[in-house]
């Protein structure tokens, strides 16, 4: 689903002096909560939504967005894959990541993809807008915390050793977990990334390998686990 180009909230000429917000999110509340929060803004509208990646790739062509805020979890595709074919093709386009899920684990990995910010949803609205100002500037947004990890890691180079497991998944792994939380089968996950069936089986066991999990039930506990943002770092 991807709507049509908006005015803005006034619809008067004075629409054109705004910046122009693409929002992707497959959850109708949120996009109707960040549409009317970013329309309140004398100098910002949202020119269209969309809820899969398909469709966002299809609305960043034909709607020229200034800005793109997208989520992670789509039911179809993903976040990082609109990034990183949005870099590829818009390389000045700015991109605020949006998310339920954990900055310490996502913010890093998207803005090597090529994401110009990271923010959580739990965020306050004011807190949302300075991040999305930021990004619209040419800046790089992340919160105090993701900074000083990041921080952390360069200064210790490679004697950095992270705590979390879950850091250990590259970004096809960590896509396949998100699904097996969302309830994706392997033959789900397959046809939805384009990959055979084996690949997906051959991901869920290097997973199962990072993650110190003997058996594919544990793996979808965990992944159930994570996913909803309860704490699945003890494992089985």
């Amino acid at each position: 689903m991807a709507t049509a180009p908006a005015r803005g909230a006034s619809g008067d000429a004075s629409a054109a002096s705004r910046r122009r917000v693409l929002i992707v999110d497959d959850h109708p509340i949120v996009r109707q909560g960040l549409k009317r929060l970013i329309d309140q803004e004398p100098d910002l509208c949202v020119c269209g939504e969309a809820d899969n990646a398909r469709d966002a790739k299809i609305a960043i062509r034909e709607l020229s967005p200034d800005v793109v805020i997208v989520d992670i979890s789509l039911k179809q595709g993903d976040g990082i894959e609109i990034v990183k074919d949005a870099r590829a093709h818009y390389s000045s386009l700015p991109i605020l990541v949006l998310s339920m899920h954990d900055e310490t684990i996502y913010a890093e990995r998207l803005l090597a993809a090529g994401a110009n910010g990271y923010i959580m949803k739990q965020a306050a609205s004011d807190q949302f807008l300075t991040a999305l100002r930021r990004v619209l500037s040419g800046a790089i947004y992340v919160s105090e915390a993701v900074g000083s990890s990041m921080i952390q890691k360069f200064a210790s180079g490679a004697s950095y050793v992270s705590a979390n497991p879950i850091d250990q998944l590259s970004n096809r792994e960590l896509q396949i977990l998100q699904m097996i939380g969302r309830g994706s089968s392997t033959r789900e996950a397959a046809e939805a990334l384009n990959l055979s069936i084996k690949t997906i089986e051959s991901h869920r066991q290097r997973i199962k390998r990072k993650l110190n999990l003997a058996t594919g039930s544990q793996l979808v506990q965990y992944a159930v686990n994570w996913f909803s943002g309860r704490d699945a770092a003890g494992g089985p």
